[in-house]
């Protein structure tokens, strides 16, 4: 018979052949087949259990640092007060809103970064400093009434009645929420505005006092007549030119904020107060980088 050159197996027997002990430390008789004993204990390539779970422990984020917890947020709301933030209303709507609900799942590591994150059709969702800069600078408009300061009884809301033009995911929509008496959202981008009503409504699951907001599917560039006027208006893109609509549905006392083309094609952000006598005053505050202002829908 030609030899058997297979290689022999490294381990002739199988796991539950392996033998154990023969009770009573007897020997199988000569000339007798032995029976296959099975073992005692199987065995398992892997760290023993209490060794793993220690590894588990160990590389798992504490309990409490997750991106639900409120530490996340005030960590951002602590960079945001070194940066100049300290209206207190505002810095608090940070605090509360969740800001990783409204991200995708891919970026969520990034949600309390301070960075602006693609959030689908070549929108995003704005660096939280500027969210926050031009939230305060909208609270504290010259045309604030006494009834609206927070703090002195009676208050009601800084925002007052306020129109935000770009839904985009409904964050900055969550954070105005927080500060206006009213709140009317417009987007454009059929999409997205169905992306804003579902993100809202995770939020309202997750933080049952969050305010309501009317989430409007329309043009943009038209504002929003029936709801007219606004104390407060707030854009998150920018066009060549304020459309005149806007500025028709300011009411005087009221502020707008929205970032415009300045004259070597960049983008500044302006400052609108329409005065109790109806003319309107603009100011710049600073360079911005904001989606391109479109109008109709899709």
């Amino acid at each position: 018979m030609p030899p058997d050159d297979r290689k022999p197996r490294r381990f002739p027997l199988q796991l539950d052949q392996v033998a154990s002990p023969r009770a009573g430390g007897g020997r199988t008789p000569i000339g007798s087949t032995p029976a296959p004993r099975v073992s005692r204990e199987v065995l398992r390539p892997q760290a023993p259990l209490h060794l793993a779970e220690r590894d588990r422990q160990r590389y798992t984020a504490p309990q409490g640092l997750g991106l639900d917890s409120a530490h996340v947020r005030m960590r951002m709301v602590q960079r945001l007060q070194a940066e100049g933030i300290n209206h207190a209303g505002v810095l608090q709507a940070f605090a509360t809103v969740p800001r990783h609900l409204f991200v995708d799942t891919a970026l969520v590591n990034q949600a309390y970064e301070d960075t602006s994150l693609p959030i689908g059709l070549g929108q995003t969702i704005s660096k939280p400093s500027v969210v926050a800069a031009m939230i305060q600078l909208l609270c504290v408009r010259p045309g604030l009434i006494q009834s609206d300061v927070p703090g002195v009884p009676g208050s009601t809301k800084p925002l007052g009645n306020c129109l935000e033009i770009g839904t985009g995911c409904g964050y900055q929509a969550a954070l105005l929420g927080h500060l206006a008496r009213r709140v009317v959202s417009i987007e454009r981008l059929r999409d997205l505005h169905h992306k804003a009503r579902s993100n809202l409504d995770q939020l309202r699951a997750v933080v049952p006092t969050s305010p309501d907001v009317r989430l409007v599917y329309g043009d943009g560039m038209i504002g929003h007549a029936p709801s007219a006027p606004y104390d407060t208006i707030i854009a998150a893109a920018g066009g060549a030119a304020l459309p005149q609509a806007w500025l028709d549905q300011l009411a005087p006392g009221g502020r707008l904020v929205a970032p415009t083309q300045d004259e070597r094609g960049g983008q500044v952000l302006v400052i609108v107060d329409r005065l109790a006598d109806g003319r309107f005053q603009h100011t710049r505050a600073g360079a911005v980088l904001f989606v391109p202002l479109k109008s109709g829908t899709t």
